[in-house]
């Protein structure tokens, strides 16, 4: 068994800090995500005002598994196959095989059990009907965040996103990379990543970042000589996991000026053989709620996988950070959280608050965070139907979503991430105050 590290007493000083962590597409909470959320661009492919609602529950035993799929859907048309969905999503993940933690593509390995029914009538009556009357799917409260802290660093330029959130989720791209090209071919799909911070003295700003921690799922045979044996001791094999994960992973992942020599932890218990993924833990859509937006503050609670944007769960968290992006994009401030509250059935947001914690111009008056919100209020529209319409949001875009974080991404010319992309003409809006 490979050595863990000591630890800092008590007496030791922390100096303050960031933390966010990240998870791969084959952790099993990820994995539960990626279903629901092949399964609702599915409906939108054959119904974009289809309302979906559907959750995922995976759990891997001594050869066997279950898929649990269970929810509400209403659509115009026939529905798709949802059990097809599940296994071909697990499937492509990398779970193929029972040694490994699943493998969803045996009917005799892998059993799928579906309870999905429509919409209840009580709450679609609220949400049908054009932009004016278009009301919440739910009530609840969603936030918005965007920051500066990206934007020194050129790898990073333009995300306007928390730095150890950003960086947490390169390193899980990162190992998915690994493992679907097999750079490391004994690398399997369940992995996390979590990256700490250093901050000023005055929290303000990030002077380093000081602790990288990566688990990552493995073949127990994993060495140079894989698939054959070899003769690696216990420490040895750790050595040369460690050694892998920080050339092929870490080193790829972080920007050269971020590697100032932080602490390096691959797999601090020492090893993650084989079986791992939903056979070491089962996993649930919504899970990972921290993991998908900021890596920490305040979250409004509501998960966002295997809902459509009717549900404002995900669609006002994803204009809340459009929103806030502009905010600081236009310059406004250097750190923007936005909170939106919905009533079911409501158009309008019943709560709407802005806190820039100090960072704005000093030109925004006595009270900027007031001016701010009118510049807000004036510029976006918190309707449902029009945030919809302004993200275009009744399509298939959300299996990307799934893992590797809802936020801090970069916008495709194929129209995914789309509150990620700057309107122009709105950050002049904005800059014009």
């Amino acid at each position: 068994m490979c050595i863990v590290r000591a630890r800092l007493s008590m007496s030791d000083s922390i100096p303050p800090s960031d933390t966010a962590e990240s998870v791969t597409a084959g952790h099993p909470d990820k994995l539960c995500d990626a279903i629901s959320d092949s399964i609702l661009d599915a409906c939108l492919r054959i119904d974009p005002n289809a309302r979906v609602a559907v959750e995922t529950m995976v759990k891997g035993t001594e050869g066997e598994a279950i898929i649990v799929l269970a929810g509400e859907v209403s659509l115009n048309g026939q529905p798709p196959n949802y059990e097809e969905i599940a296994r071909l999503t697990a499937s492509s993940i990398g779970y193929t095989d029972s040694k490994i933690g699943m493998d969803a593509s045996s009917n005799d390995s892998c059993q799928v059990h579906t309870h999905i029914t429509t919409q209840s009538q009580f709450i679609s009556q609220g949400v049908d009907g054009d932009i004016e009357t278009q009301g919440a799917g739910d009530q609840g409260v969603m936030f918005g965040y965007a920051c500066t802290e990206t934007e020194g660093t050129a790898e990073l330029r333009g995300r306007f996103f928390p730095l150890s959130a950003a960086l947490a989720q390169r390193l899980t791209r990162r190992l998915e990379i690994v493992h679907d090209e097999g750079i490391i071919p004994w690398v399997r799909p369940d992995g996390k990543s979590q990256v700490t911070v250093q901050l000023t003295d005055d929290k303000q700003s990030v002077s380093r970042v000081s602790t990288i921690v990566i688990a990552s799922q493995h073949s127990p045979k994993a060495g140079p000589n894989w698939p054959a044996e070899d003769d690696l001791s216990d420490d040895e094999r750790c050595q040369y996991i460690e050694q892998q994960i920080r050339k092929h992973v870490v080193e790829h992942a972080i920007p050269p000026s971020l590697l100032d020599n932080p602490e390096v932890i691959v797999n601090g218990t020492g090893s993650f053989p084989d079986p791992g993924g939903p056979y070491a833990d089962a996993g649930l859509t919504g899970r990972k709620i921290i993991v998908d937006t900021y890596g920490g503050g305040r979250h409004g609670g509501g998960a966002f996988s295997g809902k459509d944007p009717s549900k404002v769960d995900r669609s006002a968290a994803y204009y809340a950070r459009w929103v806030a992006k502009h905010v600081v994009a236009a310059g406004l401030a250097e750190r923007c959280e936005i909170q939106v509250a919905y009533a079911i059935g409501k158009a309008s947001p019943v709560g709407f608050r802005v806190e820039t914690f100090g960072t704005t111009n000093s030109d925004l008056g006595k009270n900027p965070d007031s001016t701010i919100s009118r510049l807000i209020l004036e510029n976006f529209d918190w309707r449902p139907a029009a945030m919809i319409r302004d993200l275009n949001l009744k399509r298939p875009i959300y299996s990307s979503t799934s893992s590797g974080g809802h936020f801090g991404r970069t916008p495709t010319q194929e129209g995914l991430f789309p509150w990620e992309r700057l309107d122009e003409s709105r950050l002049d809006s904005l800059r014009s105050h």
